[in-house]
């Protein structure tokens, strides 16, 4: 099995490079899932469920969230409508959504798409580790599921990687987003589990994280800017991660770091 991940879509120059090419990208890496970031698909802040519908008719199979994942409240009912997207779980089990999906895929297999957001540098939630744990108690690679894909949505590498180490051999990747700038670092981990630390993004690299440099340099430079921080509206590129699943095992024999320009 091949599982397609594609990092942050950012608004959109973002969510049309990805719609347009879904096509081209099963042509050139033949996966069997796509799942795809959508947490700034919105102009930059968010998802709807017009842009979600629009992923999903394209031939995208999951799509994951973050911490903006409640910031266009349109959303908040389409979480428990859509079985198909993913936010994170770790935030309250009182609010809309959850936050791991079994996905059918075409195959006949199922793969189950967990999203936890880290702690570090973020807003306080719960224990990723501990979260995760009480759902795969009830999940086996290689018996009851296919694959297990986790994307940590975070800020420090350092906390990407400890839950990677953590869940090596339980689950067949963990994939990093939220920092928008794709790592070298792609690798099988030694039980068996595909880690990068950041997929990167889908957008306009052109900017800063995918927006308009000058209300970042503001920031920078004098901790407040009167600007909105504005999407970049160049040609986006696409970046993600291939990993390729053992039929059996369930876990990752291969990752590549993929970068697609439309």
């Amino acid at each position: 099995m091949k599982i397609l991940y594609l990092g942050d879509i950012v608004a959109k120059a973002g969510r049309e490079a990805v719609r347009n090419n879904v096509k081209n990208l099963k042509e050139i890496y033949d996966f069997d899932a796509l799942i795809v970031n959508a947490d700034n698909a919105a102009h930059g802040f968010g998802c709807t469920p017009k842009i979600c519908n629009l992923l999903f008719e394209a031939g995208v199979s999951a799509i994951v969230t973050g911490d903006h994942v409640w910031n266009q409240k349109d959303i908040i009912p389409y979480l428990d409508e859509n079985k198909k997207i993913v936010r994170p779980l770790n935030y309250s089990s009182n609010l809309a959504g959850s936050g791991y999906r079994e996905i059918p895929l075409d195959n006949g297999k199922k793969l189950l798409v967990i999203e936890v957001v880290g702690r570090v540098f973020m807003e306080a939630v719960d224990c990723p580790l501990q979260a995760i744990d009480k759902v795969l108690e009830n999940y086996t690679l290689g018996k009851n599921i296919a694959a297990i894909f986790v994307d940590i949505h975070a800020e420090a590498t350092a906390e990407k990687q400890a839950l990677a180490h953590y869940l090596d051999g339980r689950v067949s990747a963990v994939i990093g987003s939220h920092t928008h700038v794709p790592t070298n670092d792609a690798t099988v981990l030694p039980k068996g589990t595909a880690f990068q630390t950041d997929a990167g993004m889908c957008g306009d690299y052109s900017g800063v994280i995918g927006f308009d440099i000058q209300a970042p340099i503001e920031r920078l430079k004098d901790k407040f800017s009167p600007r909105k921080l504005e999407p970049c509206s160049g040609k986006a590129t696409l970046c993600g991660a291939l990993i390729t699943i053992d039929d059996n095992s369930g876990l990752a024999s291969k990752i590549e770091a993929i970068k697609f320009i439309p």
